[in-house]
């Protein structure tokens, strides 16, 4: 067995299974999960009866590359919602659909990261880095740990939710080889601003790193007037329309609650789009031809996605003011999930404690911020915090909000 398997740490799922098992919380109360990331609106109607038309496509092998149509629909939707230059965007070149963002995510940490007898030169013979925000979405460490690197954490500021790039020293820079970041934030919410992409891509290019941007959260943002930056948005205001060293992840699966379909796509530098095919082909990860049908019908469309915003507006909306009279509470600038500090009757509570309490009493499940995140540099951002994901209906999340202010009212 590949011995790095060893350092991967169990889900943050698998541990907070753990930690609730043998707790029967009230059987008057409804259990609520707001643990798992999984969106519970409606898919768009017009997913299934695509699906049933092509059905037909079930008797033809998939290509790694995709289907022209996909990636030009692909194409289409990155030039107008990030407004790229008009053809900077190639669908033969820069665009590669994958089965969700996950897998690819995963992936890519394969295909980039070099081994260290292949970079003394660089690294001078210590291990290469991954960097990466904490807390983070654990398929980031997972990758940079089988792929033979070193996590680097980089630890959020609690006001501002966001890492402090400013602060990493010279020679972790000259170390790295991939930095991963996520925007809207997983678990925070937080944006990153489009200065700051473009001081990294600054960063990149002098120390000559790949960033990964986990972008799979873009269109679930508050303000219609301000959807959230990408990083091909940043190039291009840069005047870099060849996005060197810049590639973004994203997903059908919260933009248009198509979990189970697995859909997505990985988009940026023409060279290692290129090498990323080559690897995706060995990997054998094609997307089936119905979903990669059904994939095109849903990037052309953008009704469904509007509305999905308002079911969640709505819900944040309402949540927040219910929690805000007990709690240190507001609304995220995107994502799904509240990163809220743990504390019962206005004194801090461990967020392990807060978790199995929250359970036992009112039958409702979020995740420990320690579960999402590592002890760096003498910290850890997760501690006394926990995440909500507001994905159950509108009535369910006011009922479990009801019964949280309670629990966190003392």
């Amino acid at each position: 067995m590949n011995p790095r398997l060893a350092e991967l740490q169990p889900y943050p799922f698998e541990k907070l299974a753990g930690l609730l098992s043998g707790i029967v919380p009230p059987s008057d109360k409804s259990a609520i999960s707001w643990s798992i990331g999984e969106p519970k609106h409606a898919a768009p109607d017009f997913i299934a009866e695509v699906i049933a038309r092509e059905i037909g496509g079930l008797s033809s092998y998939p290509l790694t590359i995709g289907e022209p149509d996909l990636r030009q629909a692909i194409g289409d939707w990155l030039v107008g919602r990030f407004k790229l230059p008009a053809g900077s965007i190639d669908k033969d070149k820069h665009i590669l659909p994958c089965n969700g963002s996950r897998e690819a995510l995963f992936a890519f940490a394969q295909a980039v990261v070099s081994a260290k007898s292949e970079t003394l030169a660089k690294s001078d013979q210590e291990d290469a880095l991954v960097l990466m925000p904490n807390p983070f979405y654990q398929i980031y460490e997972g990758a940079a740990l089988l792929a033979g690197a070193k996590p680097y954490f980089l630890n959020i500021n609690a006001q501002t939710l966001m890492p402090d790039f400013d602060s990493v020293p010279e020679d972790i820079w000259k170390r790295c080889q991939l930095l991963f970041i996520c925007t809207p934030g997983n678990p925070t919410g937080a944006v990153i601003a489009a200065e700051q992409m473009k001081k990294l891509i600054a960063l990149a290019d002098q120390f000559d790193f790949v960033i990964a941007s986990d972008e799979c959260y873009s269109e679930l943002y508050f303000d219609e007037k301000r959807p959230p930056v990408g990083l091909l948005q940043a190039c291009a205001e840069m005047g870099r329309d060849d996005y060197k060293r810049c590639i973004v992840f994203h997903s059908l699966s919260k933009r248009s609650n198509l979990p189970g379909m697995r859909s997505g796509f990985v988009a940026g530098d023409a060279a290692i789009i290129s090498k990323f095919k080559l690897y995706r082909t060995y990997h054998g990860c094609a997307m089936s031809p119905l979903f990669q049908r059904a994939s095109a019908a849903a990037w052309r469309d953008e009704k469904h996605v509007v509305a999905n915003r308002e079911l969640y507006r709505k819900k944040f909306d309402a949540v927040v003011e219910i929690l805000k009279p007990v709690m240190k509470v507001t609304a995220p600038e995107g994502a799904f999930y509240l990163w809220l500090e743990t504390t019962i009757g206005g004194k801090s509570v461990q967020d392990t404690e807060f978790a199995r309490d929250l359970f036992a009493q009112e039958n409702i499940t979020v995740v420990p911020g320690t579960y999402l995140s590592r002890d760096a540099h003498s910290a850890n951002p997760g501690a006394n915090r926990v995440r909500m994901a507001l994905v159950a209906p509108f009535d369910v999340c006011i009922d479990g909000a009801k019964r949280l202010a309670k629990f966190a009212g003392g």
